[in-house]
């Protein structure tokens, strides 16, 4: 490896980019004023290497060696950084060790073209995580029909191409085509009859129904077109990073985010070894933590992306006694359909559904593992394969996490085998009691227990059942939840977020407190997060949701008044939980007054994506591989009349109105406490401004970074000078700009080692507030976000309610007035924005 320079200091902001042909490098380049300007320290950049064609997000890895060429290549990104720095930008990289692409035509992923071609001979045959342990074959389920009906239809045929090599030359080569796609031929096979060299490969092609059960690579989840490599060999590792870390080297890039460490084999050995390889550089990973879980201490990294941080953050500006009515009016709407399920009812639903479905290959290949350390035992051998199958799945049901810790050959954390041990306990109530043995033999396996053996066979198959249990928990996890459950459980849709859980809606001033002092003390350098590109609504739609839980009876109004307008539009085929997401989409996504985004309602192509999306994910009446046309149509419909009908609008710009101070206070308040707590805060593309995004590829929509550019330079010159059609959006920009010049110009006070938290007295609950410093020394800065601030208005308003500052004098650096400390009137300081931000006054 290279050796190592020293670890670039941890950002003090990032600001994250989407890149792909439609915004290149050297289109960031363009936006580096502005992004300096307002005041992030790093540019956090989507995947940079070369991804398959037509790629939007980077994810699809094909080639690790070469700079994405749509998005300019190598020399482009090298001047993006050398610029960057110029401008007193920093670089943070998005790193995807976990998978490659199985593009279309396939030879662009070379790897695996080799494979395919050569089999164990390709100096590439260790890098994909494949079980051959029953046929030598890779299986590529691409064919539209069983492959004897597609060899009589003659669609399959061999023929010669012109096939680019890895250095970029071309050379002619037998392949076997299929409509778009292009497969090798292995060696000395050419001239075989079709269906014979077919036989004779390396892969097996296979009717696309054939992966659900048969699929022997491991894949992202259960995207066939994505599989997994093994990064965990130290050659895969090697080769795989050399470019990001030669660009390191160079000084050029800076940090690294890393996707989907949970499906790594080893996530300790994978992060140690891109500490040794960088020195230390600062590092963070997209560990999704549930509410009640805390990031292994064990792991040598930074901390997370920050979807923890996004659940306390959220959770400020939610009132909890607003879910009581929401939950009833959600009862009445699915009164005649099973969405009434609970959601942990749900979620047990959706995972027995996902195993027994779109993830049976993985589920199988667990079992075929048990039955082989089964087989090596005589102790063990009674255990049937069905009863080990459904110990394995009651167990993966049970799991209340992505993943528990356990790998081959090192001591677990203490808390890693008590996750197994409590599933279990859980599990153990599914089975009947002569099965309890099996589920503690595979409780064992999971642990670790059966070892260590004399037969290196043996000892081999028992490490691979650890190492696939682990990788499996979190496909299980992420499929049910967030791809499922969340899309069926529809009663308060802005807690169905990643990280997030519908059943934990609202936190206390204290709880925040206790979470953000931990943060502290723990990760001083974690990133925090409010919208990501995985995020399932942006940030300010949330927002916006959240004054549901201010104003139900209002909201319930309003619903009754959907209804009426929609009686005669509305189809019986349609359960009430998907008309429920219907509702509250267009209530996050409606026109809102001050914005660029909500200067209208949501377009019909983006709603449209969007529940197509929905309901397909949910699965409930319609699916990606057999969707239901009637049920679709019939929701498209329904969807289309409300964005065209008079008394829809009416319906729905009244809500607004009434939840307009709530939803100002809850947009400027979260972005406010996100940048000045403890943490290193991201910037999602364009939420600088008010954005009102869903789900992916809607919140990978472009950007316009020009306008945003413009207004900042209007915000500077005071809010008064901004056209009431900008004035929320000028209010956020204003507000992200001065917190950001905060930390950049006390950035010792918000990060790092030294960085002080403390909470400051309030005498109300509606205000959060806390100041920023360094070990004991006076706070630097102070910040105060109203909270619930619908309900605050309902109940008079601030009143005599006060903070408690210290005696100091402050300057408002987002409305530039100065404070003394001491005990000051809420009214007083937040008359006119619902956010302060305090900064300490030098003495002279």
């Amino acid at each position: 490896m290279t050796t190592p320079k020293p670890p670039s200091a941890a950002p003090t902001s990032t600001y994250r980019l989407q890149f792909n042909e439609d915004f290149t490098f050297a289109d960031a380049i363009a936006q580096l004023d502005h992004l300096a300007h307002l005041g992030v320290s790093h540019l956090f950049c989507s995947p940079i290497l070369q991804a398959a064609p037509g790629s939007t997000h980077g994810y699809d890895v094909v080639d690790h060696t070469r700079i994405s060429q749509e998005c300019g290549g190598e020399e482009d990104f090298r001047r993006l950084c050398a610029k960057a720095h110029d401008a007193g930008l920093g670089i943070v990289v998005d790193v995807v060790p976990n998978h490659m692409a199985v593009p279309t035509p396939l030879w662009h992923n070379y790897a695996l073209w080799s494979v395919l071609r050569d089999g164990p001979s390709s100096p590439y045959a260790a890098w994909f995580d494949v079980d051959v342990s029953r046929s030598l074959s890779i299986l590529m389920a691409i064919l539209g029909d069983r492959i004897g009906t597609e060899l009589t239809a003659g669609t399959i045929h061999v023929e010669t191409r012109d096939i680019t090599d890895h250095d970029g030359t071309t050379h002619a080569e037998h392949v076997v085509v299929y409509h778009d796609h292009v497969f090798p031929v292995r060696p000395g096979t050419e001239s075989l009859p079709l269906a014979e060299l077919l036989d004779q490969q390396w892969y097996r092609l296979a009717y696309w129904k054939v992966a659900t059960e048969e699929l022997n690579y491991r894949r992202f989840f259960n995207v066939d077109t994505l599989a997994a490599i093994r990064v965990e060999n130290d050659d895969v590792f090697t080769a795989s990073h050399a470019k990001l870390l030669q660009l390191y080297h160079d000084g050029l890039i800076d940090g690294f985010r890393i996707d989907h460490p949970d499906g790594l084999a080893n996530p300790h050995k994978y992060l140690a070894d891109l500490r040794q390889a960088t020195g230390g550089a600062w590092v963070v990973v997209e560990k999704i933590l549930e509410p009640s879980e805390t990031l292994s201490g064990e792991l040598p990294c930074a901390g997370t992306t920050g979807y923890d941080s996004l659940l306390r953050i959220d959770g400020l500006f939610i009132d909890p006694t607003g879910l009581v009515p929401l939950g009833a009016l959600y009862e009445r709407i699915c009164a005649d359909d099973d969405s009434r399920l609970s959601f942990p009812a749900q979620l047990d639903q959706a995972k027995r559904e996902v195993l027994d479905d779109m993830l049976v290959t993985e589920l199988n290949r667990l079992a075929n593992g048990a039955m082989d350390i089964c087989a090596s035992d005589i102790m063990l051998r009674d255990h049937t394969r069905r009863q080990l199958t459904r110990a394995i799945t009651e167990l993966l049901v049970a799991m209340n996490r992505y993943r528990a810790y356990l790998e081959p050959g090192r001591v677990p954390g203490p808390g890693e085998v008590k996750v197994i041990e409590a599933a279990a306990n859980l599990a153990r109530l599914e089975l009947p009691e002569e099965e309890h043995d099996t589920l503690e033999l595979v409780v064992d396996m999971v642990c670790g227990r059966l070892g260590p053996s004399t037969d290196p066979v043996v000892q081999a198959s028992r490490d691979e059942f650890m190492v696939r249990f682990a990788q499996t928990c979190g496909p299980v996890m992420a499929k049910a939840k967030e791809d499922t459950a969340f899309y069926r459980y529809t009663r308060f849709t802005a807690v169905n977020e990643v990280g997030c859980d519908p059943e934990v809606a609202g936190i206390s001033v204290d709880d925040f407190h206790d979470f953000a002092s931990s943060l502290g003390e723990n990760y001083p350098t974690t990133m925090t997060t409010l919208s990501t590109h995985d995020t399932k609504r942006s940030t300010d739609v949330r927002a916006r949701l959240a004054s549901l839980t201010e104003f139900p009876h209002e909201w319930e109004h309003t619903v009754a008044a959907l209804e009426t307008a929609t009686a005669d539009q509305r189809s019986e085929l349609l359960d009430g939980a998907t008309i429920n997401l219907l509702w509250q989409t267009l209530a996050g996504t409606w026109r809102l007054p001050g914005t660029a985004a909500g200067a209208r309602p949501i377009s019909e192509d983006r709603l449209v994506a969007y529940l197509t999306k929905a309901v397909r994910e949910a699965k409930s009446h319609t699916t990606w591989t057999d969707p239901d046309n009637d049920y679709e149509s019939a929701l498209m419909d329904l969807a289309r009349f409300c964005l065209t009908d008079d008394s829809v609008a009416t319906a729905l710009d009244s809500f607004t109105e009434t939840a307009s101070t709530a939803v100002r206070a809850a947009i400027l308040g979260r972005v406010l406490v996100q940048l000045t707590m403890p943490g290193v805060p991201d910037t999602y593309q364009g939420c600088e401004v008010v954005d009102l995004s869903l789900v992916d590829p809607d919140n990978r929509r472009p950007v316009d970074h020009n306008r945003c550019s413009q207004l900042l330079r209007a915000v500077e010159k005071g809010l008064d000078a901004v056209s009431p059609e900008d004035r929320l959006d000028a209010e956020k920009l204003l507000v992200v700009h001065r917190a950001l010049d905060v930390r950049h110009r006390h950035a010792d006070a918000f990060r790092g080692d030294h960085a002080s938290y403390r909470p400051v007295a309030t005498t109300t609950g509606h205000a959060v507030a806390f100041a920023r410093g360094i070990d004991d020394e006076p706070p630097i800065a102070i910040t105060i976000a109203t909270r619930l601030a619908g309900a605050l208005e309902g109940r008079g308003g601030w009143l005599n309610h006060q903070v408690v500052l210290p005696e100091e004098t402050f300057t408002d650096v987002i409305t530039g007035q100065t404070r003394r400390g001491g005990t000051v009137k809420l009214a007083d300081l937040l008359d006119v924005m619902p956010v302060a931000l305090l900064v300490r006054q030098e003495k002279r």
